[in-house]
C-alpha cells in the first residue's frame, strides 16, 4: 500500500510540474518555471525513495531534491520581489 500511494504522489507531482510549465509557456514568467521545475524536484525525490526501498526515507542523499527544490522556490520568489521593487 505505501508503494501505491508513493507512487500516486510521484505522478500528482509531476503532473503539477507539467501545469506549471505549461503556464510558464504561456505567460513566460519564470516564477511558473521555477514552480514547475521544483516539482520535478520532488518528484524525482518522491522517485528515489520509492525505488531505493526506503520508506521512512532515512537516507540524506533523498532529501538533497527537496532541499534543491525548496531552495529555487524561495529564490525565484525573492528574485521577483526585488524586480518588482527596483521597476517600481
Amino acid at each position: 500500500m505505501l508503494q501505491f500511494l508513493s507512487g500516486m504522489i510521484f505522478a500528482g507531482q509531476l503532473v503539477a510540474a507539467l501545469f506549471f510549465i505549461r503556464f510558464w509557456k504561456r505567460t513566460g514568467d519564470i516564477l511558473f518555471a521555477a514552480f514547475g521545475l521544483s516539482f520535478v524536484l520532488f518528484a524525482v525525490s518522491q522517485g528515489a525513495s520509492l525505488l531505493s526501498d526506503a520508506p521512512r526515507e532515512d537516507r540524506a542523499w533523498i532529501y538533497m531534491f527537496r532541499l534543491a527544490g525548496f531552495a529555487l522556490l524561495l529564490g525565484a520568489i525573492a528574485w521577483k520581489n526585488m524586480a518588482r521593487r527596483q521597476s517600481s
